[in-house]
């Protein structure tokens, strides 16, 4: 495979291909914030995710479903007192997979990084037609 998408300028093997680890559910920003959220704490309370992801409650509890049913989030639902609760934590094969997915970004963060240094002409202007 080319970096520069024109033969001869192979990517080296340190870069690896990485678009296949790719989590496809982290790919929408939300979802992502949401594992990263959750990830960084034990339980979260469903306001404290709500607020800090900036969702209303309808489309937080979607997106906790939609997360929930791929084992990345673990819901939990009881009470305070009178007043019923939910909250979220990341299961450990979410917080697995949202590490790799973050690597993953890297490394194409980092092969894109590669490309634009092997060329000297990565800042020249495109060339003229016409």
């Amino acid at each position: 495979m080319s970096v520069s998408g024109q033969g001869g300028d192979a990517a080296p093997d340190a870069v690896p291909d990485a678009v296949g680890g790719l989590e496809q559910l982290l790919l929408d920003p939300t979802r992502l914030t949401i594992v990263a959220l959750v990830s960084a704490t034990t339980w979260c309370e469903f306001a404290f995710v709500r607020d800090h992801a900036r969702l209303s409650d309808s489309a937080l509890s979607k997106q906790l479903t939609t997360l929930g049913n791929a084992d990345l989030v673990e819901i939990r639902k009881g009470h305070v007192g009178k007043r019923p609760r939910t909250w979220v934590r990341a299961t450990t094969a979410g917080r697995e997979r949202l590490r790799a997915h973050l690597a993953t970004l890297q490394q194409i963060a980092d092969r894109a990084e590669y490309a634009a240094g092997a060329r000297p002409d990565a800042d020249a202007p495109p060339p003229h037609t016409g």
